[in-house]
């Protein structure tokens, strides 16, 4: 049966296999052949005399103590409550931006940062005025380090500019610093781990003016489960933990606008509000 290679490759990239592994390619079939030969081959030790069930349990008594208790998958965690209060109190305690960023660089407590190559902190200035909320990184993303840097970050940009804005004046994050695998959609469960995260780079950044870009993002700066449609070009608040209350414009995400142009021009209106409401500010 013939494989069309382009479908293969195709499939690979979408299920984010998006660069090879090895500098030469490898023949499995070889290494599994040869793997089956080593275990069919005869071993010494069915010649060696079976030990008694006492003998062996002092053989397995005699490994050392670190060996015996670790689990299968140390360095993998497993995803569960306990995470999300050990990201909540790191966050708690971090006190500037950098001190966030350095926390978030060692939690080993989301599984996305195992399979992504970069922790996309954020970008632009968080001293500005305006700040943007995504959801997660995409491949571009990844790569970088930096969020909304492929096709939605170039077209984001131009959003901006049209409202007199670059990225030395406004700054953006996203919900989920890692790349989910093959670009699928954060689980609950993952977007749960990473909340505290977001809240607090708001707090620390304190924008005058939040934008949260797409239905997800939205969900969790303000807490409802309304859909974007309904949500965007109307002002909502998010309450940061101390009380204070931003000001919030959902909008479309830049990714939707590039599968649907006709909507940019509900996006445009949204950004008017939005240059308003920063004029109120200055």
């Amino acid at each position: 049966m013939s494989i069309d290679l382009r479908e293969l490759l195709r499939f690979y990239a979408e299920a984010g296999v998006d660069e090879a592994l090895d500098e030469a390619s490898r023949d499995r079939f070889s290494e599994f052949a040869a793997q089956q030969n080593r275990q069919a081959a005869p071993t010494g030790a069915a010649q060696q005399p079976a030990r008694s069930p006492a003998a062996a349990k002092g053989a397995i008594d005699r490994r050392p103590a670190a060996q015996a208790a670790r689990p299968a998958s140390s360095n993998v965690a497993v995803p569960d409550e306990g995470q999300v209060l050990l990201a909540r109190e790191l966050a708690e305690r971090a006190g500037t931006l950098e001190e966030l960023r350095a926390g978030m660089a060692s939690f080993e407590g989301c599984n996305l940062r195992h399979t992504a190559k970069s922790l996309v902190f954020a970008d632009g200035n968080p001293a500005g005025a305006l700040m943007l909320v995504g959801e997660a990184p995409g491949r571009d993303e990844d790569i970088e380090g930096l969020p909304f840097v492929g096709r939605s970050g170039q077209l984001l940009d131009r959003m901006l500019a049209a409202i007199g804005i670059d990225r030395t004046g406004a700054y953006i994050a996203n919900v989920i610093p890692w790349r989910p695998p093959g670009n699928r959609t954060p689980t609950p469960q993952e977007t749960e781990i990473c909340r505290p995260f977001i809240e607090r780079q708001i707090e620390l950044a304190d924008p005058k003016v939040l934008v949260a870009l797409g239905g997800p993002s939205s969900k969790v700066l303000i807490g409802t489960p309304e859909g974007i449609m309904k949500l965007r070009g109307n002002w909502r608040v998010h309450r940061t933990r101390t009380g204070k209350e931003i000001p919030v414009m959902p909008t479309l995400h830049p990714a939707y606008l590039l599968r649907n142009p006709a909507h940019k021009r509900l996006a445009w209106r949204d950004f008017l509000e939005i240059k308003a409401k920063l004029r109120e500010f200055a």
